[in-house]
C-alpha cells in the first residue's frame, strides 16, 4: 500500500501531519514515540522577532470547538534555528516550518535564515493569522499573497506553501493566485474570525476581544472549501479545520487533499493524529486501494 505524497521534490511519509500551533516548537508532544510515524511535523509559526503574544483570556471552548487569540508567542526564528529546530530534525520524520510576517522582505528573510538551517521538508507562509496583524490580513488579497509568495519563492530552496484564511468572498481566487505566483501547496482553512461574550459580564471572553474559531463546527465549511478549490488548481492542498475523526480526514482528502493536518483535537486528544492514520490505512484496506491518488479527489459528482 503506498500512502506517501508528495510536495514539489519533498516526499512525505504519509498524508498525516498536525496543524501549526497545536504541538508546540518541539519540548512537548513531540517527545511521544508515535510522533515518528506521522508524514511530517509542523510547529507552531515562528516570527522574525520574538512576540510575547495577547493578553489572557487566550482561549475559551465554544459548541463543537474553541476560539483562540494566542497571538503567535514564539521566541523569534533567530532563536527557534538555535534552540527548537535541532530537536525537530531528531525525530526523523519531514519538518515543515511555519513563518509569520508583517513585510515581504521580512518573510524573505526568515526563509533565507530557514535556507541556512538546512534538513526542512517545506516552509508554510502565514499568511492568515487574525490576531497578529490589526489591519486587512495578506491572505484576504489576491494581490497581496501572490506578491508574498513570489518574494519568498525567489530565495527559498524549500517548497513553498499558502496558508490561506477562510475570512474571505471567494478562496478560490486566493488560491490560484498564490498558485500563479508559484506556492507548490495550499494549506487550508486557518480559523474564522469569532467572538463569544460573558453575559454576566457583558466583556468578552478572550482578551483579545475577538479570536479565531476552530474545531469540528467549522469542518463542514472547510471541507466545502477545499472541494470547490481542489478542481481549480493543480499543485497539493494540506486540509484542516475540524478533523477529529479517521472519517473527518477522509472527508478531506476525498474533497481534493493531498494531505490532512489535526490541529484543536489534538488537545482533546493527542493521539489523534496517529489514530486517524491507522484509520486510513483500514479504509484503504477495505476498499482495495493499493495507492492513496486513488482516494484524493475521489468525490462523486
Amino acid at each position: 500500500m503506498n500512502i506517501s505524497v508528495k510536495i514539489a521534490h519533498s516526499v512525505f511519509p504519509n498524508p498525516v501531519t498536525v496543524a501549526s500551533g497545536t504541538f508546540g516548537h518541539s519540548e512537548e508532544l513531540y517527545a511521544a514515540k508515535e510522533v515518528k510515524c506521522l508524514g511530517a511535523v509542523m510547529p507552531k509559526t515562528v516570527t522574525l522577532h520574538a512576540q510575547e503574544g495577547n493578553p489572557p483570556r487566550r482561549i475559551c471552548e465554544t459548541p463543537s470547538g474553541m476560539i483562540n487569540a494566542i497571538g503567535i508567542e514564539n521566541p523569534g526564528i533567530d532563536r527557534f534555528i538555535a534552540d527548537k529546530l535541532p530537536k525537530l530534525k531528531k525525530i526523523g520524520v519531514p519538518v515543515m516550518v511555519s513563518i509569520s510576517a508583517h513585510s515581504e522582505d521580512d518573510f524573505a528573510l526568515m526563509a533565507e535564515k530557514l535556507n541556512a538551517a538546512g534538513g526542512l521538508a517545506a516552509i508554510e507562509l502565514n499568511l492568515s493569522c487574525p490576531n497578529l496583524q490589526k489591519k486587512i490580513l495578506v491572505a484576504q488579497s489576491a494581490e497581496a499573497t501572490a506578491a508574498v509568495v513570489k518574494r519568498v519563492k525567489a530565495v527559498s530552496q524549500y517548497p513553498v506553501i499558502a496558508k490561506l484564511t477562510p475570512n474571505v468572498t471567494d478562496i478560490v481566487e486566493i488560491a490560484i493566485a498564490a498558485e500563479s505566483a508559484g506556492a507548490d501547496a495550499i494549506s487550508m482553512v486557518n480559523t474564522f474570525a469569532a467572538m463569544a461574550i460573558d453575559v454576566h459580564k457583558r466583556r468578552s471572553r478572550i482578551g483579545n476581544f475577538t479570536g479565531g474559531l476552530s474545531g469540528p463546527a467549522i469542518r463542514p465549511i472547510a471541507v466545502r472549501m477545499v472541494c470547490q478549490t481542489a478542481p481549480r488548481i493543480k499543485i497539493p492542498i494540506i486540509g484542516m479545520g475540524g478533523i477529529a475523526t479517521t472519517n473527518d480526514a477522509l472527508e478531506f482528502l476525498i474533497a481534493g487533499a493531498t494531505m490532512v493536518a489535526v490541529g484543536t483535537y489534538n488537545f482533546v486528544n493527542p493521539k489523534a493524529p496517529f489514530e486517524i492514520l491507522q484509520g486510513i490505512k483500514a479504509y484503504m484496506k477495505t476498499h482495495k486501494m493499493t495507492d492513496i491518488r486513488e482516494l484524493i479527489g475521489s468525490i462523486q459528482r
